[in-house]
């Protein structure tokens, strides 16, 4: 009976307790372009400038918007950017400012927050549930994706593995 109790506590504990957040302060995903747009004007931190921080890719119709939150001297964000997909917000990408905090501060946050991380490597970190996948990249860049919408452009593309790829599949399969 004590072995159970102790594998179900244990079990219980190594869930994720918390689901991952849709995205940064005001910035969330799947917001449309011009709810973000008026976000960004009311939270400083993140720099925004107004229209010319937008840019569209005439190709395929995507924005992107860019703005740099360290003109304002008391933001932790460096540099910023907000990608749409079907004129929703999918990707945000937030490169922290490291003469502010270090790699080692988020990262221990990170885990308190939403526990061991799912992938973890040299280069990032990585959480997921349903929803969300949030990495940590080094140096110091913070990554919320819309897990459903990245799955949806991951399954659209028809990009095939290069045969270095291949060979490096098969190379860790043979370990």
């Amino acid at each position: 009976m004590k072995k159970l109790l102790l594998l179900v506590l244990a079990s219980f504990f190594s869930l994720q307790l918390f689901s991952l957040p849709n995205g940064f302060s005001s910035a969330r995903l799947g917001m449309e372009i011009d709810a973000l747009k008026e976000a960004l004007k009311k939270d400083h931190q993140f720099g925004y400038r107004g229209d010319r921080d937008v840019s569209l890719s005439p190709s395929d119709g995507q924005f992107l918007i860019e703005t740099n939150g360290s003109q304002f001297g008391f933001s932790f964000l460096e540099r910023c950017w907000f990608q749409f997909s079907n004129d929703k917000l999918y990707i945000i990408t937030l490169n922290l400012d490291r003469t502010k905090l270090d790699h080692y501060s988020v990262f221990s946050k990170l885990c308190e927050k939403y526990g061991n991380p799912d992938e973890l490597s040299p280069q990032k970190s990585v959480w997921r549930d349903d929803n969300v996948i949030l990495s940590l990249e080094k140096p110091l860049t913070l990554k919320y994706t819309d897990a459903k919408a990245f799955e949806s452009k991951t399954k659209s593309s028809n990009v095939q593995k290069t045969t270095a790829e291949n060979a490096r599949d098969e190379f860790l399969d043979s370990l």
